[in-house]
C-alpha cells in the first residue's frame, strides 16, 4: 500500500465499525435461533406411529438437536416409539454423549436397529435405546477415542479413555446391558474369558451380540425390527431435518467450521490493516457469524464465547491503532480470540483430547489467517480490482503536494529527541526546537534519540538513531 497517499476525509471511528459489525452478527444469531426453533409438529394421532430417525455418516453435533426435536414431536404426537435406523463408522465423542443422555431420558420408548453396523460413537447411541435390534450380519463395538490432529488418528490419553468407558458402562447398566462387554468396546485392557483377549478392542457381530445379551433381537428390515419388538402393524413416519439443522451440521464439520474461522480472521485482520474499506470486515464478520450460529444451535457456543472473541479483537485494534509497540493488549486479544473460539469448539462431557484438538484447529486457522493477510496485503495493489483502490502516483512534496511550509524540509536528515512518546505520533526536539513528527512504524519512548528520515508533505518521519549516528549527535 502507498504511504505517500492523504486525504482530507477523516478515518472512520474503529469502534463505531466494530459495534455495527457485532450488532450484523447478533441480528443474523438470533434469525437463524428463531428459524432453527420452529417446529413442524405434525397432527396427534394414536399409538400405531412410530418416528424413524436416520443415523448415518459422520455423528456429529447437528444430530443431536435433530433427535431432541424428533422425540419432543413424537411425545406431542403420541408417538408408540422413535425408532433410529443406525448405520454409521461413528464420529464425535460429545455428538454422542449429547444423544445418549437425550434417549436415557425420553419420554418415548426408543429402539435401535442397527442396519449394518454400530461403530464407535454408533455403539453409545445403540446402547443407549431401550430395545437394541440387529440386522443379520451387523457389528457393534471398537469405541476407543481417538485423537485427530494434521489428519492423523492417534490413540487418546488415559484420562479421556477412562471418561469413555465409564460412559459406556453406565449406559448399559441403565438399559440392563452386561457392562463388562460395554467396556470392552473402548478399552482393550479390558478382558472377558473366552470372549476378547486383552490388548484387543470388542466388536460383535449379530449372533454374538444375542449370545451375550447385548442386543434383544436380529431382523433383516425396519418392519420387522419392529415386530419383534412387538409394534407389529404401525405406521412409520421417517423423521426429517429441517432446512437449519441441515445448514447447522454443515456449518458445525470440522472442516467447514476451521474455513470459516479462517475466512473471518482473515477478514477482520485485513480491515484493521486496512481501515475504511470495510468489505474485507464485513466478510469476515459474516464468516464467524456464520460460525457462531451454527455452535449456537447446537449449544456449543453461548454469550460467554462471542463476548470473549469480541473483547479478543477489540484488544487487536486497541495495539494497532491506540497502543502500537506495548504488545500486552495484541497477546491478551489473541489468547482471548483462540481461548474463545476453542471453548465453542467443545461441548459438555468433551475429553482432554477432544480439547486440546479443538485449540489446535484454532491455532491452525489464526496461523493461516495471518498468512493469508500478510499474502494478500501484498498481492492486493498487482491485482486489476486492488489497482482501483490504491493511488499508484505518490503525491509527493517535490510536485507541490504540500500542506505545511516549506522551512519543514530543512529537518530533513537531522538529529533529535523523542519528547513524548511516539505512538506513532508525537513531538521530538530537534536542532532545539519542538516540532510535530511522526514515526515510521515502531513504538518510540520519551528521550529516545531519533533521526529524520523524510518528510512528507505535512508530516516530518522519524525514526529510531541508529548507534552510530546517535554517537555523532552526542
Amino acid at each position: 500500500m502507498n504511504r505517500n497517499i492523504h486525504s482530507s476525509k477523516p478515518r472512520p471511528l474503529i469502534g463505531r465499525r466494530v459495534v455495527t459489525w457485532f450488532a450484523a452478527a447478533a441480528v443474523l444469531l438470533l434469525a437463524g435461533l428463531g428459524a432453527s426453533n420452529a417446529r413442524s409438529v405434525g397432527p396427534q394421532t394414536s399409538t400405531s406411529v412410530v418416528f424413524v430417525v436416520p443415523i448415518e455418516g459422520m455423528i456429529d453435533l447437528g444430530l443431536a438437536p435433530f433427535l431432541s426435536r424428533t422425540i419432543g414431536e413424537a411425545k406431542e404426537a403420541g408417538a408408540a416409539a422413535v425408532l433410529l435406523d443406525i448405520n454409521t463408522f461413528g464420529g464425535r465423542v460429545d455428538a454422542a454423549v449429547a444423544m445418549r443422555d437425550t434417549l436415557l431420558n425420553s419420554p418415548v420408548r426408543t429402539i435401535a436397529y442397527v442396519n449394518q453396523r454400530a461403530i464407535s460413537a454408533g455403539a453409545l447411541i445403540a446402547l443407549a435405546c431401550e430395545t437394541l435390534v440387529m440386522a443379520e450380519g451387523g457389528t457393534i463395538g471398537a469405541a476407543a477415542p481417538v485423537v485427530r490432529t494434521a489428519g492423523e488418528s492417534k490413540p487418546a490419553d488415559e484420562k479421556s479413555l477412562s471418561y469413555v468407558r465409564k460412559e459406556f458402562r453406565a449406559t448399559a447398566e441403565v438399559r440392563k446391558r452386561p457392562p463388562e462387554y460395554a467396556e470392552a468396546m473402548v478399552d482393550a485392557d479390558v478382558e472377558i474369558a473366552g470372549v476378547i483377549a486383552k490388548g484387543k478392542l470388542l466388536t460383535l457381530t449379530t449372533s454374538e451380540a444375542l449370545q451375550h445379551k447385548v442386543a434383544d433381537f436380529s431382523a433383516p428390515s425396519v418392519d420387522a425390527a419392529l415386530k419383534a419388538a412387538g409394534l407389529s402393524g404401525v405406521a412409520l413416519r421417517n423423521a426429517r431435518q429441517t432446512w437449519a439443522e441441515t445448514l447447522v451440521r454443515f456449518l458445525t464439520h470440522p472442516i467447514v467450521s476451521s474455513l470459516l474461522m479462517s475466512l473471518g480472521l482473515l477478514g477482520l485482520l485485513v480491515e484493521i490493516r486496512t481501515p475504511g474499506f470495510a468489505v474485507p470486515g464485513t466478510l469476515g464478520l459474516l464468516a464467524l457469524g456464520l460460525f457462531f450460529w451454527g455452535h449456537w444451535i447446537v449449544r456449543l457456543a453461548g454469550w460467554e464465547e462471542l463476548l470473549l472473541v469480541s473483547i479478543g479483537v477489540l484488544l487487536i485494534a486497541l495495539e494497532v491503532f491506540v497502543l502500537p509497540g506495548t504488545t500486552l493488549a495484541g497477546i491478551a486479544g489473541v489468547v482471548a480470540v483462540v481461548a474463545g473460539l476453542g471453548m465453542t469448539l467443545v461441548g459438555a462431557g468433551a475429553t482432554v483430547a477432544v480439547i486440546i484438538g479443538a485449540l489446535g484447529r484454532v491455532a491452525v486457522a489464526l496461523l493461516l489467517a495471518m498468512a493469508g493477510t500478510f499474502a494478500l496485503l501484498r498481492v492486493l495493489p498487482r491485482l486489476p480490482f486492488g489497482r482501483r483502490l490504491v493511488l499508484a502516483t505518490g503525491m509527493e512534496a517535490g510536485l507541490g503536494y504540500v500542506s505545511a511550509p516549506e522551512g519543514d524540509h530543512r529537518w530533513a536528515e537531522r538529529l533529535g529527541t523523542a519528547v513524548s512518546p511516539l505512538r506513532p505520533a508525537g513531538i521530538a526536539e530537534i536542532d532545539g526546537a519542538r516540532v510535530d513528527v511522526v514515526s515510521d512504524g515502531g513504538f518510540i519512548e520519551p528521550g529516545a534519540a531519533i533521526e529524520v528520515t523524510r518528510v512528507d508533505g505535512n508530516r516530518i518521519v522519524v525514526r529510531r538513531a541508529s548507534p552510530l549516528r546517535e554517537d555523532t549527535h552526542e
